[in-house]
């Protein structure tokens, strides 16, 4: 079990470190500030975990048999991603605060208005409009399943884990933007990581959108 767990967390290590869609969400919202970043991290996790349920159930697998039904998640996957990367675009050109970036002295006002909420919950929706998330968790979770073991209660406590070790692993991003606030919250540098992380999202959307 100890090797299966370690050979788990390697293979956790190596899907968190692959750049996606979440990640580029979180680094967005961890410009405005730490808790806006962290509620990403958290809406993010509660999604993977909330897919880690699922395939253990074996819903996922439905998913997976179902074209229609995947290519309906996909096209709604996508615009959720195209919208977000058109939110970043637009924010990117309007002076001042913009919807999802704050300026140091306005990101405590707008946490006070829910920006922690609106930040878990576009993290959660991006997640759980991803078909490929589903039936990525459906693949990977049994595979670490330790011969003998109870296949729907094990994958449940891998789930758990998986997402407690991306909060940690996102955590850093969070911790490192926050301490590069000072160059990031830069007005003129602050315009030009939402429009890069803006395209990266339309990008990603038009992928998703047109792939089979």
């Amino acid at each position: 079990m100890t090797h299966t767990l370690l050979a788990f967390l390697g293979a956790c290590a190596l899907i968190a470190a692959s750049p996606g869609p979440s990640s580029v969400l979180i680094i967005r919202h961890s410009l405005r500030s730490r808790r806006a970043g962290f509620a990403a991290v958290l809406g993010n996790e509660s999604g993977v975990f909330l897919w880690g349920l699922a395939a253990a159930f074996g819903l996922t697998g439905l998913l997976a048999a179902s074209h229609l039904a995947y290519d309906i998640m996909r096209i709604v996957g996508a615009v959720v991603l195209v919208g977000f990367g058109v939110q970043a675009i637009r924010a990117a050109r309007r002076d001042g605060l913009t919807g999802f970036t704050a300026a140091a002295e306005g990101a405590a006002g707008e946490e006070e208005s829910g920006g922690g909420w609106r930040a878990y919950r576009a993290a959660l929706t991006l997640n759980l409009a991803n078909p490929k998330a589903a039936v990525f968790a459906m693949s990977f979770l049994p595979q670490f399943v330790p011969s003998g073991s109870p296949q729907l209660p094990t994958m449940v406590v891998l789930a758990a884990i998986w997402a407690t070790f991306e909060i940690g692993f996102y955590g850093l991003y969070v911790w490192f933007v926050g301490r590069m606030r000072t160059v990031l919250g830069r007005a003129k540098v602050r315009r030009r990581l939402e429009q890069t992380s803006g395209g990266v999202m339309v990008a990603l959307g038009i992928r998703m959108a047109v792939e089979s």
